[in-house]
């Protein structure tokens, strides 16, 4: 199995307004095999997340996988105020673009 994509992967991903200084996302796994697949991969971590949003670490609030809910939250500071000028996306839901495309390296099995 080749590398594929975390919206292959992902039953949900989405960003949504955490108050008026921070935007949290959601990636949700209906299926256990994908979840862990993700979770063990290590794509989803700090440089990533920096590099896809052009943010310091400083600005990364959570970061951290929620195995009862197999999902993935990740919460930023916001660039600016919600709601102040200049303000694209003011609901925060246009911002889970970038984590759609992160290739997620193909799994692999133990040989006993």
């Amino acid at each position: 199995m080749a590398t594929q994509k975390l919206s292959e992967l992902a039953r949900v991903i989405r960003s949504k307004n955490a108050g008026p200084f921070e935007i949290t996302f959601d990636v949700i796994f209906d299926d256990v095999h994908h979840y862990t697949r993700v979770k063990t991969s290590g794509a989803l971590n700090h440089d990533r997340i920096c590099a896809l949003y052009g943010v310091p670490p400083e600005d990364i609030v959570t970061l951290m996988f929620f195995d009862p809910a197999r999902a993935f939250k990740l919460t930023l500071k916001r660039h600016w105020a919600q709601g102040s000028i200049g303000e694209r996306d003011t609901f925060g839901a246009q911002q889970h673009a970038p984590l759609m495309d992160v290739e997620i390296p193909a799994s692999f099995q133990r040989k006993h």
